[in-house]
Formats: structure tokens, sequence, C-alpha cells
């Protein structure tokens, strides 16, 4: 498009990997329409913001990256403001009463519109996607992303939306009803990016162990990880944000036999109280979590589960906060993290009764954090002794030393493996680390060998 030819262009990723890989699309979109991407506001024309507005926090960090935005355009060289992502879609045009700095806001999945809406308001014209229009971008659109990770891992998004209606949260209201990819167009993205040097997959979605279920009339996690495991290149597969109650025999099987799929899941399960879980509308119950728990364990002895936690839900007692408490002791998981409860406006849990006061809240969450890193501890000094296989993430100059990610690390998420090496090694190359030593949530080692490629 003639219009955005030289035109220099930031864009602001916030929230979650989600986000990210709408941001990889929209920069791919704006890319070939011959605008430049710039790393600095400073020097930017048009400041794209992909926003987060899953929580109060998170909106309001979006909504002082915006501010600021504003003053590179009162003062500086930026001509317009666009704001896309999940505060554009859960607020649609009322941003513009609130923010008079925004020309532009593109909703969720609208994104794909991006290249028109730089047009039009660099024309003087402000615009709007159709934020209620919730449908898939095409795959040529998707083939289009830029990859703005270090480029050895990538993340896949094999769905959009959720039906899952918990109580707490504002994403089926901003992301739709849950929509599967189809396989093909997945292991076509999937091909796409190993050729351009992706070894690990990072499959995510809202709910990613729901996958295929409407499209094909069944659960399809399974087969879509034989699919992805049988391209070249790819070594590692790994497996985010799986709701415990739609994990299911074929997957865990899977897991369990395809020497690509790292043994590693993120089950998010918010609570373990029944009660709680029941204000929460999840459809798990404590007993139910301890057999799913189990089979994984079971088939896998050395998976490391990762999990969050919401304290302070309305109506959460002291009895249920124990009950979690024990619960989590008692199971040990692999990584936790914990939120306090966040009122968010239209949702059901919001007109409960039985809020807590923010600093029990809080409190709570420091108890449960306090108790994972005694259990983070632990399950490190297990593991010492241990040879594992490494991707090296980066080099620390002042240490002299590697600092990479085992089965066991997602990326942004978890731990990390630190190491000297007598060999200048590169990034995204995989070593063998013998761990010799622990620190809470990391660990330290030594390399014994580098691996071979595919």
């Amino acid at each position: 498009m003639e219009a955005l030819k030289g035109i220099k262009i930031a864009l602001v990723s916030l929230g979650c990997d989600k986000n990210l890989m709408d941001s990889e699309v929209m920069l791919g979109l704006v890319n070939e329409a011959g605008s430049f991407l710039v790393p600095n506001q400073a020097e930017a024309d048009v400041i794209i913001i992909n926003t987060c507005g899953f929580l109060q926090d998170a909106a309001q960090e979006s909504v002082d990256h915006i501010l600021d935005a504003g003053v590179y355009k009162e003062k500086g060289n930026c001509r317009a403001i666009i704001v896309t992502g999940c505060l554009a879609q859960r607020y649609g045009e009322d941003i513009f009463e609130e923010l008079a700095c925004v020309d532009a806001v593109v909703g969720t999945n609208d994104y794909a519109k991006i290249v028109d809406a730089i047009a039009s308001v660099l024309s003087g014209n402000p615009y709007t996607a159709l934020l209620g229009e919730r449908n898939m971008p095409d795959e040529e659109t998707l083939a289009k992303r830029v990859i703005s990770t270090r480029g050895h891992y990538e993340y896949l998004k094999i769905a959009e939306g959720c039906d899952n209606c918990c109580t707490y949260c504002t994403i089926p209201r901003i992301r739709g009803h849950y929509r599967s990819r189809k396989l093909e167009s997945l292991v076509a993205e999937a091909e796409m990016l190993a050729k351009k040097g992706v070894k690990e997959l990072v499959l995510v979605a809202q709910d990613t162990s729901l996958y295929g279920k409407a499209l094909y009339g069944e659960p399809s996690l399974h087969i879509l990880l034989q699919r992805l495991s049988a391209i070249e290149g790819i070594r590692w597969i790994r497996l985010m944000y799986c709701y415990p109650e739609h994990i299911y025999d074929e997957l865990i099987v899977e897991m369990a036999r395809n020497p690509k799929v790292v043994h590693y899941i993120d089950m998010p399960i918010q609570h373990a109280d029944d009660a709680v879980l029941k204000r929460m509308n999840r459809r798990s119950t404590q007993e139910g979590l301890r057999e799913t728990i189990e089979n994984l364990r079971a088939a896998m002895p050395d998976i490391a589960i990762r999990t969050t936690i919401i304290t302070g839900f309305p109506g959460e007692t002291k009895e249920a906060f124990d009950n979690l408490y024990d619960f989590i002791d008692e199971t040990g998981f692999n990584r936790l993290g914990v939120f306090a409860y966040s009122r968010e406006e239209d949702t059901p849990a919001d007109a409960m009764s039985g809020h807590l006061p923010e600093k029990l809240k809080q409190k709570r969450r420091e108890k449960l954090m306090a108790l994972q890193q005694e259990i983070a501890a632990e399950k490190a000094e297990e593991k010492i002794g241990a040879a594992l296989t490494v991707v090296v993430e980066d080099y620390l100059e002042e240490e002299k030393r590697y600092i990479g990610r085992s089965y066991m690390d997602a990326p942004f998420s978890d731990g990390y493996v630190f190491f000297p090496s007598a060999e200048k090694l590169t990034i995204g190359e995989f070593v063998t680390v013998r761990i010799t030593g622990a620190v809470v949530y990391d660990l330290e080692g030594e390399v014994l060998c580098r691996e071979s490629a595919e």
C-alpha cells in the first residue's frame, strides 16, 4: 500500500504470549506494506500498542503505555497511535473518549486490518475495526508473521476464544467463543517456522487441551502433536494452558510416548477447594485434580507440572484457603504462580458477595508463594547430579557463563540453568549439562557435551 511506504512504525506488545503472536502477524503485514520497523518509539511515525485488558492492573499498564506514546505524538515525530488487542476489544470506541491521543481502535481478531487502520489515520480519518466480528484471520495473513523471539522457539496459537466462562474472567467476552484452527493450517505454519530455524514449538490457546473437540467432534490435541512431531527441525513441543478437566487419556499417552513432546505441562487449576471451584464455575474438583495429576505422573514420572492459583476469591473462607494450602503442599507442583483475585467489571464474580480485603488476599498470596519457594528448592536439589538437555538462551558476559532452559522451563515463565563452557556456544544450540547446584528456582551445572542437530 502506497500510503505506508517509508513510514516508520514501532509496536509495543503487552500481555501474554498469545498477544505476542498477534503482534508478530501485524509486524509482518506492515512490513509487507513497505513500512520500516523501528525499536524506538521516539523515531516512529506510527506507534501501535497491542494491549492486554484481562486484569485491571494489565489494563492500567496498557493505558500508561498509551499515555506515554501520546507524549511522542504531542512533542515528537509520532503522527498516529493505534490501539489493538484486548483493551481495544473490551472498551471499543470508548477509548477515543477516554484517551484523546488514540487515532484507531482495532479488535482482537481484526488485527489483519492493521494496514487499513494506519492508512486511514494517516489520511486524517479515525478508524475503528468491526469489533463485533470474531473470525479467525486467514492462513495467508497468519503466514506473514515476523519472528520476534530469539528465533529458536516460537509460539503456535492453536485456537482462539474460550467457552469455559469462569466467573472471574473477561476472556470469552473479549475473545469470543472457542474456535480451533485446522490441523493442516497449524502444520503448514509450523513447517514455515521450522524452515526459519525454530526448534521449539510452544503451543498456546485459552484452553489448549480442548483443541479440536468442536471442529473434529472429539479432542484432537494428541493428533496435532503427532503431526507436528513429524516436522523436520522441530525438536521440542511444549504444552501451555491445558485445563485439567479437559486432559484426556490419549493426550497423556501421546505425551509419554512422543520423544519430541517435552514432559512438561502448564495446567492452571486456580484453586483446590470444591466450594471455591464451584463459585469460579470451574468443572474440576479436588478429587478430579488429584486423579489427573496422578495419571500424568504415572505415565511420566519426570514430568514438570506448572499451575496458577487465585487467592482471595469471593467467599474464600479460612478453611477453603487452608484446604488449598494443604493441597499444594501435598501435590508439590514444580512451578506455581499465585495471583490475588482482581475484581473485573461485568463478570459474575464481581457481583458476588463475600469479597475479601485486599490486604488479606495479598497475605494469602504471600503465604502460598513462600510455600512454593520451599517446594521448588527441594525439587531443584533433587536434580543435582542429573544430566539434562539444555537449550542455550544467552551468554552473560560479566559472569562468563551461559544461560539456558531445560525441558522443565518454558520461555519467560520458569527457571534457568546457568553453566560455563570452554567452547563458544550459539543461541538455540542444545547441550547436555550435568547439574552441580541449585538456587531455589534455578540450576547450575557444567557442560558434558554438545548435542548434534536433528
